[in-house]
């Protein structure tokens, strides 16, 4: 039998982020659904539904990756997930997560940035990143 132990520091972000996202990740089952639609998962470090599962792991390597930064909050993982599970709002706290922290983020306002990425973003991404304000 294998057993996994979570250091404090996991169990908090867990915690942290079901707290604000309102989201219980363990209701995710890791069917991939979620990665398989999103329109920009190959500008991301870590697949979404990767992503979930270090969470529910308590595994701080999570922060480290840039997904939840590159993530488009367009919602269609969050439509697309069979068990009805808000990955878009996990991605949203898992950013809140490190800006209470004071960490450092990708700035996506930098010319850099919107030139490398506006050649692979799907429009659709676009269009959803204008309409929330974030663009």
């Amino acid at each position: 039998m294998v057993v996994f132990t979570v250091s404090e520091k996991g169990l908090e972000l867990r915690k942290n982020v079901e707290e604000i996202s309102g989201q219980n990740i363990f209701q995710c089952y890791q069917c991939g659904k979620c990665s398989a639609t999103c329109p920009v998962v190959d500008s991301m470090d870590m697949a979404p539904n990767k992503i979930i599962r270090f969470v529910q792991m308590g595994d701080l390597e999570v922060l480290d990756q840039n997904t939840f930064w590159v993530c488009a909050a367009c919602f269609t993982c969050s439509a697309r997930c069979p068990r009805s599970v808000d990955i878009a709002k996990i991605m949203e706290a898992l950013r809140n997560v490190m800006l209470r922290n004071k960490q450092d983020f990708i700035n996506i306002y930098s010319k850099e940035f919107i030139e490398k990425m506006i050649e692979e973003i799907p429009q659709m991404a676009i269009v959803a990143a204008i309409k929330k304000g974030v663009w």
